[in-house]
């Protein structure tokens, strides 16, 4: 379940119900020039690019892995351009394509450690040198119901923090050790704790982290 096209179909079938709710810190934009080729990896229907918009930015493509979510995003938004990912993670353009990068709530629908990995390595890879990577999910909560899914799931999925959903996705909840591992590679400029709706309407810790890919790295 560590693949993330096993989730497609519990995504196409949410993509008419679903509401996202990870805000865009608007500080941590001020820098991006309006003509920034900007990559929202994992738009669902819209909302962020719908917002970046609306700051000003013009260079904009989402992309999602389920077709149902990106017919939504192009209807909501026909003047934005949207397009399926049809071989996650890989992005089907050269490196260095992009100026910044957003991952809003991608991280807690990939639940397997390699699959981020390789999902982390893409985005640097179409990033370019001094290119920031936007990045907003969920950590670790520490009450006894989630502790206790997390148990419940931890030998399943091989990664404690994975669990499923009532409604029949599988997700995960991130500890900052493990985020700060997986962007081994990038400066951390700023991080900020959120409380978030989760998109079942359960409040949650969020985490944001801005970072950046070094000057010097062009791959």
């Amino acid at each position: 379940m560590s693949d993330p096209h096993s989730q497609i179909p519990y995504w196409n079938a949410a993509a008419a119900t679903k509401t996202f709710t990870h805000p865009l810190h608007l500080p941590w934009l001020r820098g991006i020039d309006s003509q920034a080729a900007i990559l929202d990896y994992g738009c669902g229907y819209g909302r962020t690019m719908a917002e970046l918009e609306q700051y000003g930015f013009a260079n904009l493509t989402g992309a999602d892995t389920s077709p149902e979510m990106i017919r939504r995003a192009q209807h909501l938004h026909p003047a934005l351009h949207f397009t399926t990912l049809h071989t996650p993670p890989t992005w089907p353009t050269p490196h260095a394509e992009f100026d910044a990068v957003l991952l809003f709530a991608v991280l807690t629908c990939v639940p397997g450690d390699e699959t981020q990995r390789r999902l982390i390595a893409e985005l640097n890879r179409v990033l370019k040198p001094g290119g920031l990577l936007y990045i907003s999910d969920l950590l670790l909560r520490h009450d006894e119901r989630n502790r206790d899914r997390y148990s419940n799931y931890a030998t399943l999925y091989g990664s404690y923090g994975v669990f499923e959903t009532g409604d029949g996705a599988v997700c995960r909840h991130h500890s900052r050790a493990w985020l700060t591992a997986l962007l081994a590679d990038f400066e951390t400029v700023s991080t900020r704790t959120i409380t978030v709706p989760t998109m079942n309407g359960h409040d949650s810790t969020g985490i944001q982290i801005l970072a950046r890919k070094p000057a010097g790295v062009s791959g």
